[in-house]
């Protein structure tokens, strides 16, 4: 008997507090409900509760306060969450933005998860799942809190993948969870319209794919994740010595097997304007404009190995062309391929009750309408399903009951003024009378939502259970595109070479051909460069691979030169500044993680944002563009000072000027728990 028992007792003295018996839960006599709207901007808020338009939460308002919410420095999501679950800002929980760059490469990466692929015996048996490491440092005042016995429900708050343990507490995962490709939202486009050339991956990260028609019949194939099996094989042939001629030959071999995919066939009724989708043994009749219900979906490696995803289609047109749209293929719930909720049984509980709901927090077809794949109302209908989705989950925990302490969380705000801000704006290049006259109102609608949703959890709550409503940032103009490494190369801080160089030999030179975007630069001569939003990097001595500054007062005075330049750059069309602040890492971060920051963070003004390849570090067409993406609203790289949150208390504030590292002493003082020293924020009640 001691040998059965042995491994779930390692397994969970692996994963920590989540797997052994719950603490008692204290006697808490209070409740509090913390409800998050991405992106929800001050000034909107404003003007709406002033014109009668969000009745809800003007009356939240009427009861304690309304006030803008200073966001993180970036104007990212990614820290300003971060900084909202934690109460510190990035120098202690080491997020700064949505990228970080691995100084021993200039490489750009993702930086809020690392992920670990899982391992297999024989090139068969799973031995070691897969899993994925949260990068984000730091204490959530959840499990502060829980610490002490608070019960809590966490509902797809961002920063909270993968998910951690909550004691005597329940978290379902939002941002960044992924797709099941591994991306954050990588949608799938079938057409009659799609050239040869214009295969694969469209420019916001869908896969497209050109549908020949044998009759009223075409056949394709849905992509699918990566074979791990396979990937596994990859990663011990390239890790091996240099190649011959036949380890290329079987890694060519095993890279074109490398995805899973799934074959599925379209019948078209072109009278009807309709069609008929098979894919393994479902079958589904759409008509032109129609959405379907969630389509089960399994790619299965071998016998051992399945990974289980849904998705759901939409049939933009089935007249003259016929053009399919399939939404990113979402984890489904009650099989993710990794945990996706503390306890890990929560998500398919969730799912029994409410039946499907998106899994992936960037589920909105945003990607689509900016390739103009499908239409400004495919877009909306899609993006009310899943405020709806979250929304539902959000009612359903608060009716639970069990609970001292919800947080919940609904993204679609954000994601309905990232496209449809150009209605509000006359300027921006993509404004359209015509489609203004239809969809200008779209971001109010959404608005109006969201405060349907705040009265349907005040109808709910006990009235002296507070109610905090907070977003992460607001929202501007985006109507020029700048590239800051394109502005340092014109001001002699960066230097290109003449000619791409080709990826070196292994054991070449550090900091050389280890990425392709950045390998037309040379180190040897470049003094600062660029990279996420707005953040600039100098290439310090001792720290990066090729580093040319001397760090000190060498290093001071070249920040000294940026700054002043910065500020003083203007559009050369308009004579408009460009740059509203430029913020150094000494003055605002502190910690044991504040020297990962970039030395500067750049503030744009209104109507300026740094253009989406800059911000990967791939260059530009020039230092200064006009934003013709329907993406027209944005917040991440804008001056930090002009773009806060909102922060709607139904008790009174005792700031006029609180911060989003406020909530989470805010929340531990409510119940009656000493704030640790490090915290940087300050209770507001």
């Amino acid at each position: 008997m001691k040998h059965v028992l042995a491994v779930p007792l390692v397994f969970c003295l692996s994963i920590g507090a989540g797997c052994g018996p719950r603490r008692p839960s204290a006697q808490v006599d209070r409740k509090l409900v913390v409800l998050g709207f991405d992106g929800l901007d001050p000034d909107l808020v404003a003007r709406w509760i002033d014109a009668g338009t969000l009745p809800n939460m003007r009356a939240v308002a009427a009861r304690g306060a309304l006030r803008p919410l200073e966001t993180a420095a970036s104007g990212s999501p990614a820290s300003a969450w971060a900084s909202f679950a934690t109460g510190v800002n990035p120098g202690r929980h080491d997020i700064y933005g949505l990228f970080a760059r691995d100084p021993a490469t200039y490489a750009p990466a993702f930086a809020l998860v690392r992920r670990e692929p899982g391992r297999f015996f024989l090139q068969t048996i799973p031995t070691t799942p897969a899993s994925a490491v949260s990068l984000r440092r730091g204490t959530s005042f959840w499990v502060r809190a829980g610490e002490t016995g608070v019960r809590s429900s966490i509902l797809a708050v961002p920063g909270t993948y993968p998910p951690e343990p909550v004691p005597n507490g329940e978290l379902l995962s939002g941002f960044p969870i992924p797709d099941l490709l591994g991306g954050q939202g990588r949608f799938q486009y079938f057409g009659t319209d799609v050239q040869p050339g214009d295969e694969g991956r469209s420019d916001r990260g869908g896969i497209r794919t050109r549908l020949v028609f044998d009759g009223d019949s075409a056949r394709a194939d849905l992509m699918g994740p990566g074979d791990p099996i396979v990937q596994q094989a990859l990663r011990e042939r390239r890790a091996a010595p240099a190649a011959a001629d036949a380890d290329r030959i079987a890694i060519a071999v095993l890279e074109a097997r490398e995805t899973l995919r799934l074959p599925f066939a379209i019948h078209w009724n072109r009278k009807d304007r309709a069609a008929t989708v098979v894919i393994g043994d479902d079958s589904v009749l759409l008509r032109q404009g129609e959405w379907s219900r969630w389509i089960d979906l399994d790619f299965r490696a071998n016998f051992l190995v399945t990974r289980h995803g849904m998705a759901q289609m939409y049939l933009a047109r089935a007249d003259s062309e016929l053009n399919l749209y399939v939404t990113p293929i979402n984890w489904k719930p009650d099989r993710p391929p990794m945990p996706m909720s503390s306890p890990a049984s929560l998500s398919a509980d969730l799912f029994e009750r409410l039946g499907y709901y998106r899994t992936l927090a960037r589920s909105e077809a945003a990607g689509a309408l900016n390739d103009g794949l499908i239409d400004e109302q495919a877009f909306m209908d899609d993006l009310f399903r899943a405020f709806d989705d979250r929304a539902e989950m959000i009612l359903q925990r608060i009716d639970n009951g069990q609970w001292d302490l919800l947080v919940g969380v609904v993204d679609s705000t954000d994601r309905v003024q990232h496209m449809m801000w150009r209605f509000l704006d006359r300027s921006h290049p993509r404004y359209d009378k015509a489609l203004a006259a239809k969809f200008g109102d779209a971001i109010e609608r959404v608005y109006r939502r969201a405060d349907d949703l705040v009265g349907e959890i005040l109808a709910r709550l006990d009235p002296d259970t507070p109610l905090l409503i907070v977003s992460d940032h607001g929202f501007h103009s985006f109507r020029q595109a700048l590239d800051l490494d394109a502005w340092l190369e014109d001001q002699g801080f960066l230097a290109r070479r003449p000619v791409p160089a080709p990826l070196p030999a292994r054991g070449g030179p550090p900091g050389e051909g280890l990425d392709p975007a950045r390998d037309t630069i040379d180190w040897t001569r470049t003094r600062a460069y660029a990279m996420g939003a707005g953040q600039i990097y100098l290439n310090l001595e001792g720290r990066e691979p090729r580093g040319i500054v001397a760090p000190g007062a060498e290093a001071r005075a070249l920040e000294d030169d940026l700054a002043s330049r910065l500020l003083a750059l203007t559009d050369p069309k308009t004579g408009q500044r460009v740059v509203d602040g430029v913020y150094r890492a000494a003055d605002m971060y502190s910690g044991p993680f504040a020297g990962h920051a970039p030395e500067l963070q750049v503030g744009t003004a209104d109507g300026y944002r740094v253009s989406r390849p800059a911000m990967r570090g791939e260059p530009s067409e020039g230092i200064i563009e006009a934003n013709e993406e329907k993406w027209s609203g944005d917040h991440a790289g804008f001056d930090y000072r002009h773009t806060p949150g909102v922060l709607l208390s139904s008790r009174p504030l005792a700031s006029d000027v609180p911060r989003i590292v406020d909530i989470a002493p805010t929340i531990l003082r409510y119940f009656g728990i000493a704030a640790a020293a490090e915290l940087d924020g300050r209770p507001l009640f």
